[in-house]
């Protein structure tokens, strides 16, 4: 495989991996830096960018090592390891119906450039409204309080991610705050939610396109070996820094690059430089 298609992977590994789990929309730069840097355009390479996400896993997995084993390995002896694994499986289970039946639909009507735009300034206004509430009520301070109806609530809201230009870990991180959850609780149930979400995405690309991955497996082995270890050496750096950035911090950062990007998606769009379309 030629070297300037592998140092493209590597660039897509570290857009991946330092967005995932930020609120600024992973699929909206891996569509613009796909087309800045011109990637060609078949299934393998289409599906090269869903599937370096668990390689952003797993750095989850990495960062969180000593919860999660401790977790699994207390599941018959101790109600809140029981606790959490239902959580996150009653938080994942909304994504799971809804993205099977609608995602067709979701592909087809609203993966364009107006749409991913405007999902990028609306997104950016709710998260400038919510951090300036300052009475909100803050009820969940540790992963452990959350309740199986906090986990649905925010499960829902996560919904909201499927629309292009939203941002997953946006979604939920927000979503997980205005239901009660403080930011940090938010940011790491955030986290946690991921897993089965983004392997479960990753998982049916891989079946969808598995003819074409069949045929020339060989030829983009590499490129998706570099990716997804990039993914996950940017995802290690980006989710270890972002649980001290919201110890002290808030979103309001992130709100006003949404508000930056949107303008670039609507200018890209308008002037045909990107064909904002599903990858």
């Amino acid at each position: 495989m030629d070297t300037l298609l592998l140092i493209k992977a590597a660039v897509m590994g570290i857009v991946e991996g330092l967005t995932e789990f930020l609120p600024v929309s992973s699929t909206g730069h891996l569509i613009l830096t796909g087309a800045l840097l011109k990637l060609p355009d078949n299934d393998a390479v289409k599906a090269f960018e869903v599937v370096i996400q668990p390689g952003a896993i797993f750095a989850i997995l990495i960062v969180y090592w000593q919860l999660i084993s401790g977790t699994l390995r207390t599941l018959t002896t101790n109600a809140n390891s029981r606790k959490l694994v239902l959580n996150i499986l009653v938080g994942f289970l909304p994504a799971a119906v809804i993205g099977f039946l609608l995602i067709k639909q979701i592909n087809r009507h609203l993966f364009n450039g107006p749409v991913v735009a405007t999902a990028f300034i609306v997104g950016a206004l709710i998260i400038l409204w919510v951090e300036r509430q300052t009475d909100r009520t803050v009820r969940i301070r540790h992963i452990d309080e959350m309740t199986t109806t906090d986990a649905l609530k925010v499960g829902l809201i996560q919904c909201l991610g499927m629309v292009p230009g939203t941002s997953r870990s946006g979604a939920t991180i927000i979503g997980g705050m205005l239901v009660g959850l403080s930011r940090p609780v938010a940011t790491e149930f955030s986290f946690f939610l991921a897993i089965p979400t983004l392997f479960g995405a990753g998982a049916l690309t891989i079946w969808k396109t598995r003819q074409e991955l069949a045929a020339n497996w060989h030829d983009y082995l590499p490129m998706y070996v570099v990716g997804f270890v990039v993914s996950f050496l940017a995802a290690w750096v980006c989710v270890r820094w972002l649980l001290r950035y919201v110890s002290t911090h808030n979103f309001v950062p992130f709100a006003w690059y949404r508000i930056a990007f949107g303008i670039v998606v609507l200018a890209t769009y308008l002037t045909g430089m990107v064909q904002w379309v599903n990858h």
